[in-house]
């Protein structure tokens, strides 16, 4: 399906008038030359802007921003220098304490040395005393028990001379036949001892 194109309407006069109007003061600002900030009439006006301008920012950054960048700047070189100054009193005060603890810690490793030799003289001491009473209670026993020995030997050898007339009345009778006398069987153990 074809479509027929709708008639355009005739544009009324007084609209016509008023689109050569707006097209024709374009043109004008056109021939003049260009952009307003190079034409010299224009240039007063930016010049007093421009030096006012120029003063406020001025007087904001002699009077607000300056100041402030100085403070903070000022702030963070006294926060450096006092921190500064603090790591060095504490490592001061660490390396002194570090000073007193290794001396406290050699005074106690001294102590320790002198407790353990003073423990060891005192164990070996004891032990040499509990070894003299020991050896005392053994002389002790050994004395009791030659004692004791001596006494029985000298019991067994009061008995040992009848024993061994006895014994020896007992063999020469047998051998012989006949008993012996007792001076015979005295004489004849006196000859063995």
């Amino acid at each position: 399906m074809a479509t027929t194109p709708t008639p355009i309407a005739a544009i009324p006069p007084s609209v016509e008038a008023d689109l050569h109007t707006e097209t024709a003061v374009p043109e004008a600002h056109h021939e003049s030359g260009g952009l307003p900030q190079f034409d010299f009439a224009h240039w007063g006006g930016q010049i007093v802007y421009l030096l006012f301008l120029f003063v406020i920012l001025y007087i904001l950054i002699a009077r607000v921003f300056a100041p402030r960048l100085r403070r903070v700047l000022d702030e963070r070189a006294e926060t450096i220098s006092s921190a500064v100054a603090t790591a060095r009193s504490v490592q001061a005060e660490a390396a002194v304490q570090a000073e007193a603890a290794k001396a406290e810690v050699e005074k106690a490793r001294a102590e320790a040395r002198a407790t353990a030799v003073a423990a060891k003289a005192r164990v070996a001491e004891e032990a040499q005393a509990r070894q003299a009473q020991e050896e005392a209670v053994v002389s002790a026993r050994i004395a009791e028990a030659e004692a004791a020995i001596a006494k029985t030997r000298d019991a067994a050898m009061v008995h040992v001379s009848t024993v061994a007339s006895d014994t020896a009345h007992a063999m020469i009778e047998r051998l012989t036949g006949k008993a012996p006398t007792a001076a015979e069987v005295a004489a004849a153990v006196k000859g063995a001892a």
